[in-house]
């Protein structure tokens, strides 16, 4: 799914006009984006949590020369689904399996 759709979905759901929609999807992205650009986690109940973590620079190989380096510390971006979503996507589908001989 795209922006696009998302905002196609805010349309169909709500009856503001496409422009509308559009920028409020735009402007949920920059909310969230700004809000990890500070550090903080974004929490949205029933889907998950996006969190900015330090990964510590480390000793690493070069795959291509075998050579030992430095890699630098970074920020990577982690999101844990929520408990609920869990459930829900497991639940989507019961499938007994059973093993004849």
């Amino acid at each position: 799914m795209t922006k696009i759709d998302l905002a196609n979905n805010v349309y169909d759901k709500l009856g503001f006009s496409k422009r509308e929609c559009a920028d409020i999807v735009d402007r949920f992205f920059e909310i969230i984006k700004e809000t990890l650009a500070k550090d903080e986690d974004v929490k949205i109940s029933g889907l998950g949590k996006f969190m900015v973590k330090q990964k510590h620079a480390r000793r690493g190989r070069n795959p291509q020369t075998g050579d030992e380096m430095e890699i630098k510390g970074r920020k990577v971006l982690l999101f844990k689904l929520s408990h609920v979503m869990k459930d829900e996507i497991n639940e989507q589908e019961n499938i007994t399996y059973t093993i004849q001989k």
